[in-house]
């Protein structure tokens, strides 16, 4: 049976691999999920497995060398899958000392300890082994409106804390690569939506706030740009590279959805129209009035695109999922667990809502 180690596996990419992964090989395969559990760490995404045999939780930080030493030390690991990682821009810039912590010196411990205890004396590795590195297409900073992708070649330009606390994370994994050969790959993707996202996030929070007659805060003109790719989809990508990817390279994984975030609200509402029911009182609240305008975001990129011309063609992963069809399903699963989306929006959310975007 092949172990799996996820950092991060309670947040909401993490999450959505374990389940994705579960759905895919069953009993096959054991996963230990390594989460420290913060604001964006849910066990409750996780709910369903937490009673399989072959599924482990270990709450820690990925910064705590002992514990992760410990957890290669007890088991067998044979695949990383390293999401675990401060991940919101808006948050970076409030806070940035927390993401080079987490993101950089946290992905420095995991691969310290995987090469520990991967390598063999001679400075090979034992057989089989791989590590995953999860990054971000934000690492290559911004593209102009009239054109142009994101390819592996393209030079890393971040922009925020948060992309260049990635980028520095990414740079020490193609280190590792290099110099000891450590065998690992790194995927850089496009926005993510889908089930269990934290409603920090654009489409969750329209939805939540839409649903609620709340306003629906807009950065600037609402005309940036992203590449949104539904999770499941990036889920399967991160499973195919790990077991088809050729080792040390690096693989753009987009969404071929480019929108800007103003279409994007006008769709959420727009499915929303069409999914409620006519007596459904929450109906009438759904409106573009709630459109409000606040100040634009600190750096804020223009547009990013990824091109996936590469794990398309050396591994066979497209997107399988169209945007209408990804609100959709998002949407339906936000109706179904409406008390997952109170419990993560009460109390420390709330206080760090009202102070981000003043409204």
């Amino acid at each position: 049976m092949r172990t799996y180690l996820v950092t991060g596996g309670a947040g909401f990419i993490g999450s959505n691999y374990i389940h994705y992964m579960f759905g895919k090989y069953d009993n096959e395969i054991r996963i230990i999920n390594v989460d420290a559990l913060t604001y964006a760490g849910n066990l409750e995404n996780l709910k369903s497995i937490e009673d399989r045999e072959n599924y482990t939780f270990i709450k820690a930080d990925i910064c705590d060398k002992d514990t992760i030493s410990r957890v290669f030390q007890e088991n067998d690991i044979d695949r990383v899958v390293h999401f675990a990682a401060e991940s919101h821009v808006d948050r970076s810039i409030v806070n940035p000392e927390v993401f080079v912590q987490t993101n950089v010196l946290g992905t420095a411990v995991m691969l310290n300890c995987a090469k520990a205890a991967w390598e063999l004396p001679d400075g090979s590795y034992k057989a089989d082994k791989r590590f995953l590195h999860v990054s971000t297409d934000e690492v290559y900073g911004s593209l102009e409106e009239d054109g142009g992708y994101f390819y592996e070649t393209t030079p890393y330009a971040p922009h925020s804390p948060y992309s260049a606390s990635k980028a520095s994370s990414d740079m020490l994994v193609k280190a590792y690569m290099d110099t000891y050969h450590f065998p690992a790959n790194i995927t850089n993707c496009s926005n993510n939506y889908g089930p269990y996202q934290f409603p920090e996030k654009l489409i969750p929070l329209i939805i939540n706030n839409a649903l609620q007659g709340k306003k629906l805060p807009v950065y600037g003109d609402g005309k940036n740009v992203r590449d949104w790719l539904y999770v499941e989809d990036h889920a399967k990508a991160i499973d195919m590279v790990q077991e088809k990817g050729r080792l040390f390279e690096t693989y753009n994984v987009g969404g071929h959805n480019e929108k800007q975030n103003i279409e994007i609200i006008h769709i959420i509402l727009e499915t929303l129209q069409e999914m409620l029911a006519e007596d459904d009182p929450r109906k009438a609240l759904v409106s573009e009035d709630l459109i409000t305008y606040v100040e634009d975001r600190k750096g804020h990129d223009r547009r990013y695109a990824i091109a996936p011309d590469k794990i398309r063609e050396e591994i066979g992963w497209e997107p399988e999922t169209m945007f209408k069809e990804g609100i959709r399903r998002t949407i339906q699963w936000f109706f179904e667990h409406e008390d997952w989306m109170k419990n993560v929006t009460s109390g420390d959310y709330q206080k760090y809502y009202s102070e981000m975007y003043k409204v």
